[in-house]
Order: C-alpha cells, then structure tokens, then sequence
C-alpha cells in the first residue's frame, strides 16, 4: 500500500470514528434524556395505577396520610413499605418512578452528588430507576419503616460506612440487584451503565414475598406492628396558604449541578422541584417532581477516612438538629429528633409540639450543617 493511499485510509477510519462517537453521544445525551418511550424486557414503560379508585377515599396510607379507598387498602395491606435507592446523577437523569413514591428522603452520596431513598407502600411505579448502591446513613431511615430494601451492591470499604456489612449486621430485608438479578432487575438500553438498572415495585414486592419478606416476618409479625405514624391534617384553604419564595437548598457549593429549588404552587399547593430552571419530571407519568410538603434537615457531615478516594461520607442520623419544614405555602423552624438508629425520626416546631403534616408525598432534604438555604 501507497503512503498515499495508506494515509488516505487512515484520515477515512478518523472520520468513521469521529462520526460514530458522536452519533453515540447524541443518541445518549440528547435524545434518550428526554421524555422517551422506553423499551423493557417486558414491554414499553407504563404508568401503573393500582384500579381501585372507584369508592370514597377515606382510608389513610401510612406513610403519608393520603387518603385511598378501601379496596386500595386491601393491596397495602398484603405488603410491606419497599425502599429503592435511586441516584439523582446528571447522567442518570431523568429518573424514573419518583412521582409515585410517598416518601423520599435525599443525601449526598459522593461528590456532592445526591442519592435518593424512595419509599412505596400505598402506591405502584410501573418503572424505577436508576437504581444504584446503598449507603449507610439511608439504612439508619430504612430502618424506620421495617421495609426491604433494593439496591445495586453498595459500600463495603471496612469501617463505619461499609454499608453491605451493615446490612447483614443490622438485619436488613436485602434486596440487593447481585443476589436476584433478572427479571426483577434488568439493565436498560435508555442510558449508559451503570445509570440504567431498572426494575418495577410489583417485581420487587413479588421477589420480597419470594424472599419471605412480606407483609410478616417469620414470626408471623406484621412490620406495622411497633410503627410509629406521624400525624396529617387537611391542607390549608386556599386564602390560608402563604406566599412561599423559591426554597433553595445547596446540598455542596462545588457541585450547583445538585443544588435543588422547590417552587410553590398557591393553587395547587404544590412545592415543584428544579435544578437551576430545569424542571424534573418523571417520564413515565409525565408529571413535575413535587412534594406536599418538603422538609430540610441539618445533620453533621465528615468523611469516613476508610480509604476510599475522596473518603465515604457519614451524617449525624441520630440525636437531633435543626430542621426547616415547608408546608401550606408556609415556613417553620423547628428540629428534627432521632433517639437511635431504629427509633421513627420526630419533627417538631420551635415550642417543641409534633408537625402536623399535609397528606401527600413527603420530601426530606439531609444537607450539612452550615449550608444556608434560602427561602
């Protein structure tokens, strides 16, 4: 071959690459970030609604006190809460199956980037994802509500944040993707690994009863037995709502991608999430990300210094500190109270009585102490 014709073939392969890559980068960041129709082993994703709404819904769910009809009570009933760790990564975005949780607890996982706890009782995702690994402080509110827990491997640098040892040591109802693998877990071809592992609450909730973690354990004890629910009321009429400002919560300075801000729908009485003026919405329900209410916990954060890069992170879970609680439109002070690391976290006001909170989806920020959060 020519050195002509040897460098004409080699410019040619440049080209081809060059194209091929960013066709690539295309498909994955641009086209597959958006509200898609996914494709799954099992079919197109679906909105899943339960088909007992027919009836007077007047039965609350325990978790966050919305009110269901009986035959939907009948479902809850034969199941116990399940707790996904979803990831919040750029790259992992938009998630999947947020807006049909009723409780969502977030935390910086690394980096400044932040995790997601959801936890689903009363309600059905025909889809979540992304589901990524498990940490240790979200096991300390996992424990809260008794609930099996899915998640894809985790922590497990010895130490205080090896989260996979916690799990057998503190006696968690494991979920992990490793153990169970396919179908109830599946990698989609929505995104790149390891920001599409993908499963469905009715999947869980069937490999759990496989499991024998259902609505019982072995003992024929129902997880409910020992719960502590928090106390709801009716929301505010409109003409009592307040005037809430945008809430922005900054989780680390050096990482704004993650910094949230909650803006409060009056008419609704909806708080709606945004990063920056970016909208998060739930694809498969096409539904803004919102809260009823939306609260903002302190907690002491440091570094595990257990040798991994840039160390695991540990919160402060128990004990107490100040929280803010965003409900109705309107602004509390007041603080946060955890006995121990099973004990049902208490939410008071500044004259210490319980928070009464509106029924519907409950959001709860864990931000480092120090972090000013605007609203």
């Amino acid at each position: 071959m020519t050195k002509k014709k040897l460098l004409l073939v080699l410019i040619g392969a440049l080209i081809l690459y060059g194209a091929s890559a960013g066709l690539s980068y295309m498909v994955f960041n641009t086209i597959l970030k958006g509200p898609v129709n996914i494709s799954t082993p099992f079919g197109s994703l679906t909105d899943v609604t339960s088909g007992y709404e027919e009836g007077v819904k007047d039965k609350p769910c325990p978790l966050n006190g919305t009110l269901y009809t009986k035959a939907r009570e009948e479902e809850w009933q034969k199941r116990r809460p399940l707790g996904v760790m979803v990831e919040n990564h750029v790259d992992a975005r938009p998630t999947l199956g947020l807006s049909r949780a009723d409780i969502i607890y977030e935390a910086v996982a690394e980096g400044g980037i932040t995790r997601f706890l959801t936890l689903y009782l009363c309600q059905q995702a025909g889809d979540v994802a992304s589901i990524r690994s498990a940490r240790t402080y979200f096991l300390d509110w996992l424990s809260e509500y008794n609930a099996a827990y899915a998640h894809v491997g985790g922590a497990n640098t010895p130490g205080p944040a090896d989260a996979l040892g916690q799990i057998r040591q503190y006696g968690i109802l494991d979920m992990d993707q490793f153990g169970l693998g396919f179908p109830t877990y599946w990698r989609g071809t929505d995104k790149l690994a390891p920001h599409n592992v993908h499963s469905t609450t009715k999947k869980l909730w069937e490999a759990a009863d496989t499991k024998g973690f259902g609505v019982k354990d072995e003992k024929g004890k129902r997880w409910d037995e020992n719960f502590t629910q928090w106390k709801f009321k009716d929301e505010a009429a409109l003409e009592a709502r307040g005037d809430q400002k945008p809430i922005v919560v900054p989780f680390w300075s050096q990482a704004p991608d993650y910094t949230v801000t909650w803006q409060y729908d009056k008419n609704a009485n909806l708080y709606r999430r945004f990063h920056s003026e970016t909208a998060q919405t739930d694809p498969i329900t096409n539904e803004q990300l919102s809260a009823k209410n939306v609260i903002v916990q302190f907690e002491v954060e440091r570094t595990a210094k257990d040798g991994y890069p840039d160390g695991h992170l540990l919160y402060g879970t128990t004990g107490s500190g100040n929280a803010l609680i965003f409900i109705d439109g309107k602004t509390m002070k007041g603080k946060w109270i955890k006995k121990d690391r099973i004990s049902r976290t208490q939410y008071v006001d500044d004259k210490g009585k319980e928070i009464q909170f509106d029924r519907g989806l409950i959001w709860i920020e864990t931000v480092p102490v120090g972090n000013e959060v605007t609203y």
